[in-house]
């Protein structure tokens, strides 16, 4: 009979998580589209393009939507349980709801490893072609669109001018092209009272124009002279090759990867190979300013030139200095010198050290950007055995099961979730906080939650009786 139970609860987990799994994830792709449709439209992206970049984009989203899911569906499994009176029936029998968990913690667990495996090996890949689509797509040009009474000039060589459009006959009307020199053609202005266009395939466009007449300049013997011709036609033809306007694809795997793009075994070795410049950095540091794992000596400027001349002296006699040493040199010129050349040395020191600093600096910072992502890898899917543990007891002890409770709850639970992932993850890039905190922090703590209530609902723990005092 139990075992029935638990089957019971785990089927009313699937509907749930079907329904919020998609419904994410086609908010997350409106929110995709709605940011991006503006690099997308005017350039003639062939449909398979298009929807390439959106299947590889729905990486991220998958990741970003199972926690999530999970959150919402266990909500409404346990918190239905509990309203049908199940949980009091279980209770009644002795049953300990702990029990209940069970299967969904498994299966948690199960999320995880599917998830982490996703998001190591899978999502980078998909990161790195959508990233190496959208770049292909950013350089390429408008499609060949021309609008009423703006100059359009992507088509290389070549300003286009049309004052009147008709779409109903695609005929154009009051034309002007401004031709530039080339190797095989010469500048020439060219104006027409009518023309249209026709296209036999998508790389080639010609240009018919009615009612019109040609300016060209041709060069004369000399570099600078140049003589006008001017001509005028009843129909005249131009040709364009528009190869340059079709969209080229380029090779993914000849782009550089950044820390999005990579694998976590991938970033922890670039991680080893910048902790070792950095131990490279200190060894060239110590080199170059003679010094050794001691502390080296540095002194202030104002106490290193503090020489008080002892005017009962004979003025060829040496200062008196707050400096011991100086006081054993055997004048003033050589105690000058010898301060004077501590200071060089010490400026060097310093130059040297800043040096140092600002390499070694840099590299802790990237060190942190990438252990961020390494950690990120697991600590987003993690969630999923997290929400387990906090969505079951708080949707036992609402014990309302619609839709609408489970919405709001999760709602705020995955803003505060989502806003610690994306604090922590600036505070760490920065250094603020060590990466492993910066991703984990927020688990740790809906999980010590999770923990607290799961007691809470199958124990007589209570976390306010640690805090009377017996009398």
């Amino acid at each position: 009979m139990f075992n029935s139970v638990q089957t019971e609860l785990f089927r009313k987990h699937i509907g749930p998580f079907l329904f919020c799994f998609f419904t994410v994830m086609f908010l997350l792709l409106m929110q995709f589209l709605i940011l991006h449709v503006d690099k997308l439209v005017g350039k003639g992206l062939p449909f398979f393009i298009v929807a390439e970049l959106i299947l590889t984009n729905l990486a991220y989203m998958v990741v970003l939507a199972v926690p999530m899911a999970v959150l919402v569906s266990t909500l409404i499994a346990y918190g239905k349980f509990s309203e049908w009176n199940e949980l009091t029936a279980i209770r009644a029998a002795g049953i300990n709801p702990i029990k209940l968990m069970i299967p969904m913690i498994l299966t948690g667990f199960v999320l995880f490893g599917v998830m982490g495996y996703f998001s190591n090996y899978i999502l980078p890949e998909s990161n790195h072609k959508a990233r190496s689509l959208f770049l292909d797509i950013r350089m390429q040009k408008p499609a060949f669109d021309l609008q009423e009474g703006i100059f359009y000039e992507d088509l290389d060589g070549y300003t286009f001018l049309i004052t009147e459009i008709d779409s109903e006959t695609d005929s154009l009307y009051d034309v002007r092209v401004f031709q530039d020199a080339s190797d095989n053609r010469r500048r020439a202005y060219i104006n027409a009272e009518r023309g249209w266009l026709e296209s036999p395939d998508q790389y080639t466009l010609s240009l018919y124009l009615y009612n019109g007449s040609a300016l060209r300049f041709i060069p004369g013997e000399r570099r600078n002279e140049e003589t006008l011709e001017r001509s005028n036609f009843n129909t005249y033809r131009m040709s364009f090759d528009l190869t340059d306007l079709s969209f080229s694809r380029s090779n993914p795997e000849q782009r550089s990867r950044n820390d999005r793009t990579m694998s976590a075994q991938a970033m922890i070795a670039v991680v080893d190979t910048l902790r070792t410049e950095q131990n490279r950095e200190r060894d060239k540091f110590r080199n170059a300013t003679g010094q050794n794992e001691q502390t080296p000596f540095y002194s202030e400027s104002g106490s290193s030139l503090n020489l008080v001349r002892d005017d009962t002296q004979d003025t060829l006699r040496v200062y008196q200095s707050d400096l011991l040493v100086l006081n054993d040199l055997p004048n003033p010129a050589t105690q000058i010198g010898a301060i004077n050349r501590a200071i060089n040395t010490i400026d060097r020191y310093n130059s040297e050290l800043d040096n140092l600093k600002s390499n070694v600096s840099w590299r802790d910072f990237r060190v942190a950007e990438f252990l961020v992502e390494v950690h990120k890898k697991l600590s987003i899917p993690f969630a999923c055995v997290v929400f387990v543990f906090l969505g079951a007891p708080i949707g036992m002890l609402t014990r309302k099961g619609n839709l609408g409770v489970a919405a709001l709850i999760s709602g705020g639970l995955l803003t505060v979730y989502f806003i610690a992932i994306i604090q922590g993850e600036k505070l760490a890039d920065r250094l603020v906080i060590s990466p492993f905190w910066g991703m984990w922090g927020i688990n740790i703590f809906f999980l010590i939650v999770g923990i607290i209530l799961t007691l809470h609902v199958s124990t007589s723990i209570r976390i306010t009786n640690l805090f009377q005092k017996d009398e």
